[in-house]
């Protein structure tokens, strides 16, 4: 450990500015069942971003300061600022997860087994070069595996296996997802493939196609296809899935997946009903990659729903003993079922330059960058 220790903040001021800055803290002491954790890995996901950037217009962001203390800051449009009030004012810590060497440990014999090994961690702020965690928020890593191998242990691979378990406790029996070229979509299709479960993917290129079939999925429809619709329809008919998860948000396709849903499972009806089917649809949205209205067309009946879908939300109805078996998978098949890959690695001061920004603020499928907290 050092003396001194640097996090990244996100700060909204009453003058409808965000500020982003990195900032001088306390080095941290564990309590009685904390680690203290030398972080040398973590990833920016899109909730990250969500907390990072707010709801500032990114495309009026301008650069400060130094090279080793850039400051970026941005406007927030007012019609934003009423729902940011608890916000204004607070430097907010930035970053789910990470990954690194507890370097520190409390009393406790919990705390004391992990000292010197290396874990994953989930909680507010790990943009940072050391943080405190009480030892439930940690996961140990299996010997030999890497901060960068690890960094995203948590929000990705327990979305996906809270995705399969959710489409069990709920009567379905396969699954249609969006953006499905992404780490997570990724990982989603290697649960399904590896649990038998049927999965449908929705793409927007051919190269994202090709990359999942070489991954071995069956199912994959392109939505920038002239024959999308009807290609989508055919994949459900074949599955039967009446559940998708859709991080995309706005636009149409949450009402494309239902409507062919409802042709799916109504094309054998004998007689015809006002009400449409009387199998139910369910979509949930986890992402924000579209942040316009969602419109839905609907021709697809009233046994239906479309709720939000919020990790720890999900985790809580599935209940201790699932999710502990959810992390131990996730920890024994960190380099395989739950790999990441990343495209750009930079520093905590890197995350601050408006060339950086640029690349990661895309959430472009198939980039996903790593923040090295210790470079």
């Amino acid at each position: 450990m050092t003396a001194s220790n640097i996090q990244l903040t996100s700060t909204i001021s009453e003058d409808n500015t965000l500020t982003l800055a990195l900032q001088d803290i306390d080095m941290p002491q564990p309590a009685t069942d904390e680690v203290v954790i030398r972080i040398e890995a973590a990833p920016l996901n899109p909730s990250d971003l969500a907390v990072l950037f707010s709801a500032a217009d990114m495309t009026t962001a301008t650069q400060s300061g130094t090279a080793q203390r850039p400051v970026l800051t941005a406007d927030v449009p007012a019609q934003y600022m009423p729902s940011l009030k608890t916000r204004v004012g607070k430097a907010t810590p930035v970053g789910n997860e990470g990954a690194g060497t507890v370097v520190a440990a409390g009393s406790s014999p919990a705390a004391q087994a992990l000292m010197g090994k290396m874990v994953a961690v989930i909680g507010g702020g790990t943009y940072r070069q050391y943080i405190a965690a009480n030892v439930q928020s940690c996961l140990p890593l299996k010997t030999g595996t890497t901060a960068k191998q690890g960094a995203s242990s948590f929000v990705n691979p327990l979305t996906a296996l809270a995705m399969v378990a959710t489409m069990r406790a709920e009567g379905h029996k396969a699954i249609v997802h969006a953006a499905a070229a992404s780490n997570l979509g990724q990982m989603l299709n290697r649960i399904c493939i590896t649990d038998g479960v049927d999965l449908v993917n929705i793409v927007r290129k051919e190269e994202q196609a090709t990359l999942l079939r070489e991954m071995g999925a069956k199912y994959i429809v392109n939505s920038s296809s002239e024959t999308f619709l009807a290609d989508l329809t055919a994949a459900i008919i074949e599955t039967g899935a009446t559940i998708a998860f859709d991080p995309i948000g706005g636009g149409q396709l949450t009402s494309d997946i239902l409507n062919c849903m409802e042709a799916a499972v109504s094309r054998d009806m004998k007689e015809h009903s006002v009400y449409g089917s009387d199998t139910f649809k369910q979509v949930y949205i986890y992402g924000a990659l579209n942040r316009g209205p969602i419109t839905l067309n609907r021709n697809f009946g009233f046994a239906w729903g479309i709720n939000g879908f919020l990790l720890f939300n999900a985790l809580g109805k599935l209940g201790t003993e699932t999710v502990v078996a959810m992390r131990q998978r996730v920890a024994d098949e960190i380099t395989t079922t739950f790999a990441s890959h990343y495209t750009h690695e930079v520093s905590l001061a890197e995350v601050l330059q408006l060339q950086s920004v640029a690349g990661y603020a895309k959430q472009a499928t198939g980039e996903k960058y790593l923040i090295t907290a210790q470079k």
